[in-house]
């Protein structure tokens, strides 16, 4: 262990025993000279590969014109950003605010929702992600519940669209919507009336990359409406071509009423939206919306932005993540054929799962190997996240290499994983 781990406040985690002392593209370098494919995209993060060289363009440039400004004073990038955030959403969704994280955005959409509503009920997904501040994290299942006292009030969950392990015991591998009309019924028997806001995510990804069926979003919308309540979008680990296309939201085909942005807009540096329509704007301003915050509109994150979406239109990434995830997919499913630890495969895109069972008939999850095997694999020059079998579920192995993969790096991926399952079992 570096001594230096030791001024370091430990989480719920383990930070790595390598520093890491340059990143490039697909690939990660440690200080001793060791090369590690990153299957993570950092954090799902640096959508179009680390330190890619427009970025590395985009951050030079704003270091000789402005970094960081006033909240209230407005740039160039940042108003050129928010054109261009518009024209890429249906419709009507044109009116953005700038933030540095996921958590932040969520925590300013459903504020707009509570304060465009008047109500302050807010529902969620459990296995969901949307953050760890406190608002956020009150809205969050997958993890970080125990030990902080009351979350949020006002705060409902539904049964996640969890197929391979139905949360209401009722489908065998496919979801029928069952989990989400019970999930409403039971809300209304709840509800004190002061409906707000639902929150999803299109993919539940740190849940488990849990996939709705067709038609799941559109009827969760539906419902969402039906009660005068408004559909926030996290759009956060899946937007901007992780997918195979630009949005969830197109994949899904819903138009929600807010979107959040973040992770994958800033390709490594921090940076987020909340997106939502002009009369959603107005009577959040009209009630007073208050959330000003250090890094509001800062200029350089905006900047580096802009050259993501950039890298991402002109070499048309969305198309490449769906061909790449095909030839990914493939793969996974393979591995699955091979080997009986393997209980689930899901996903689309670039963004998959691999679930882990100690046998298929009862999958009984297998928690233990899911550590060894990203131990033995990032032993072996390949960077995985695990889910650790949260909230119930089983190991999942959460697989997002950058959009800009090649298909030789996919293939050595899926070989690093093939010979790290067939040493452990």
């Amino acid at each position: 262990m570096d001594p230096r781990e030791r001024r370091l406040i430990r989480y719920n985690g383990e930070f790595s025993h390598d520093v890491i002392a340059r990143a490039s593209g697909s690939w990660l370098e440690t200080a001793d000279g060791r090369r590690v494919l990153d299957f993570t995209s950092g954090q799902i993060c640096a959508t179009i590969g680390h330190s890619h060289p427009r970025i590395v363009e985009a951050v030079r440039r704003s270091l000789g014109e402005a970094v960081h400004l006033n909240s209230g004073l407005l740039s160039e990038p940042v108003l050129a950003l928010a054109d261009r955030v518009a024209d890429l959403m249906p419709a009507g969704l044109d009116r953005s605010m700038f933030l540095s994280t996921g958590g932040e955005a969520n925590e300013a959409a459903v504020r707009m929702a509570k304060l465009a509503t008047g109500g302050f009920e807010v529902v969620s997904l459990t296995r969901s992600w949307h953050g760890m501040t406190s608002g956020s994290q009150a809205l969050t299942y997958s993890a970080g519940r125990r030990g902080h006292g009351p979350t949020m009030p006002g705060s409902f969950a539904l049964p996640a669209p969890y197929a391979y392990r139905c949360p209401v015991r009722h489908c065998a591998g496919t979801c029928d919507h069952t989990c989400l009309e019970v999930g409403f019924d039971l809300y209304d028997q709840q509800t004190s009336g002061s409906r707000a806001a639902v929150v999803a995510e299109p993919v539940l990804s740190s849940g488990g990359i849990l996939v709705p069926p067709p038609g799941y979003l559109a009827r969760l919308l539906d419902l969402a409406h039906e009660r005068d309540m408004l559909f926030v979008l996290d759009e956060s680990q899946t937007g901007f071509g992780r997918l195979g296309a630009m949005f969830g939201m197109d994949v899904f085909d819903v138009v929600p009423d807010l979107v959040v942005l973040s992770k994958t807009l800033g390709g490594g540096l921090p940076i987020s939206a909340v997106v939502t329509t002009e009369a959603i704007e107005q009577a959040a301003f009209d009630a007073g919306l208050m959330y000003y915050t250090s890094h509001q509109s800062d200029p350089l994150p905006a900047a580096a932005a802009l050259a993501v979406l950039d890298v991402v239109q002109e070499e048309d990434l969305a198309a490449r993540a769906a061909s790449r995830g095909e030839r990914l997919g493939g793969h996974l499913r393979e591995l699955a054929r091979r080997y009986e630890v393997v209980g689930d495969v899901r996903g689309m895109g670039l963004l998959w799962g691999v679930e882990l069972v100690e046998d298929r008939a009862t999958k009984a999850p297998a928690n233990d190997l899911g550590k060894a095997l990203t131990d033995v694999c990032y032993a072996c020059g390949l960077s995985l996240n695990i889910t650790k079998g949260r909230a119930g579920g089983a190991a999942c192995l959460r697989i997002a290499p950058p959009l800009t993969v090649s298909e030789e790096e996919i293939d050595t991926g899926v070989e690093i994983m093939d010979d790290a399952l067939a040493k452990l079992t």
